[in-house]
């Protein structure tokens, strides 16, 4: 019986980098000498967590995945999709491919790291190598460092020495999108459907970036009004990968260094992650530990609901609930409401966050968070306290941003769940009593 030779290809494994357009992996495995294979895994692992079966960010992968595809097909080749635990995914794409390599992007959290040594071991096991590449941030891991080479854990000084270590190098391109000649040619494969993998589409439209040169110009004065469109709506796109973060560097650097300074706040949170790996559960300063969060659930619950009286926590609420995204400013009103003025573990409104943030990002939503409530690096001092109705005259002083989401808002729609006074006084005594401990 004749044996069947299996062609020579290289493996890139699209994670958190959905495009084919200056992209570092598949810029790398299409200068490998062997024909690329594009390989997706929705993973059980991942999939099998969220609880919403109609998860917006789930319906724009799948979205994503299928213009990925078309473009794929364009150049005689076509997108794997496995819907698998990666280990089996792998197992079964070895047995169909004499697979020589497996590039992807480095991924930081903590999930991601323990799932590329579990497919590294796997591959090692079968001679096949495993290259990742830095991609969705400038600088990773140790690459901006103290003098004394320790990890910065405040802002302005890691930002500075950021932007001194990208003044010195030029951003580096990788235009994969000009190689695409060297994906494997394969008849198309029918990928799974949402359905297949136990999910249902949405209406909801993910909003496209905007890098117009007007609005990147004029970011810095319209960044914190909320009734604006102001903001770019890079966030999810920088999730996923849909767009380059050296492109939007770029853009940075051109128009608006306030803009420059949101993405590096973003690498700096990434740098924390990794260094300090605990911050993911505990308290970046372990002596906040001491503080006895109230957490009253139905408290917690009005919070959730945009029901506590305060318009811009819950237009902000409403927002996030109906969309899946809050503007910038809004979440710092949000989350420091939650934290201080009703002294509920900020860990309660950072696991609400990811379920619905379309942009969650473990780093900088957990940094965020951090940041509110006084507990991690860099944090404001934990007697800064937003007053809830001076950031609504300050932001939203017509009420535009409320009344979008408030439907037939009125100045006592709600009583207000906490009096500010009265919270602001009970927080600073909560945490002066914890920390003089």
């Amino acid at each position: 019986m004749e044996e069947i030779v299996r062609e020579k290809v290289s493996v890139c494994w699209l994670r958190r980098d959905l495009r084919l357009f200056d992209n570092s992996a598949l810029y790398h495995a299409l200068k490998s000498g062997f024909p690329v294979v594009l390989v997706f895994v929705f993973d059980k692992h991942i999939l099998g967590k969220l609880s919403d079966k109609t998860d917006k960010r789930v319906h724009f992968i799948h979205q994503r995945l299928q213009e990925i595809n078309a473009e794929a097909q364009q150049n005689n080749s076509s997108l794997l999709v496995y819907h698998e635990v990666p280990k089996m995914a792998f197992s079964k794409l070895i047995s169909e491919y004499d697979v020589q390599g497996v590039y992807t992007n480095h991924d930081y959290e903590p999930y991601a790291i323990g799932r590329d040594q579990e497919i590294a071991g796997l591959l090692k096991e079968k001679g096949v190598s495993f290259e990742t590449f830095k991609d969705q941030v400038i600088f990773e891991k140790s690459e901006v460092m103290k003098p004394d080479d320790t990890p910065y854990t405040v802002f302005t000084p890691y930002s500075k020495r950021w932007k001194e270590g990208l003044y010195k190098e030029s951003v580096p391109v990788f235009p994969s999108e000009d190689l695409l000649d060297n994906l494997l040619k394969i008849s198309p494969k029918k990928s799974p459907s949402l359905a297949d993998i136990g999910f249902e589409a949405t209406e909801f439209k993910v909003p496209k970036p905007d890098f117009s040169e007007a609005l990147l110009k004029n970011y810095h004065n319209t960044r914190n009004l909320p009734s604006v469109p102001g903001t770019s709506y890079a966030g999810i796109h920088l999730r996923f990968g849909t767009v380059s973060v050296r492109q939007l560097v770029k853009m940075g650097i051109q128009y608006n260094e306030q803009w420059l300074n949101e993405l590096i706040w973003r690498e700096f949170f990434m740098m924390i992650l990794f260094h300090f790996p605990h911050v993911e559960h505990h308290n970046f300063r372990r002596k906040y530990d001491r503080i006895p969060w109230r957490n009253n659930e139905q408290e917690f619950e009005l919070w959730c609901k945009g029901e506590t009286g305060y318009p811009m926590v819950d237009a902000g609420m409403r927002q996030l609930n109906e969309t899946g995204w809050m503007h910038n400013r809004v979440r710092m009103v949000v989350a420091g409401f939650l934290t201080k003025h009703l002294l509920i573990d900020w860990r309660w409104g950072e696991a609400y966050f990811a379920e619905k943030l379309l942009d969650y990002e473990l780093a900088s939503n957990n940094g965020n968070w951090q940041w509110a409530a006084g507990t991690g690096c860099d944090s404001a001092p934990y007697f800064r306290i937003f007053n809830p109705s001076t950031q609504l005259k300050k932001f939203d002083p017509k009420l535009e941003y409320v009344k979008t989401w408030i439907p037939n808002f009125r100045a006592d729609y709600l009583p207000e769940i906490v009096e500010h006074s009265f919270g602001r006084a009970r927080a600073l005594e909560t945490y002066k009593k914890a920390l003089n401990q």
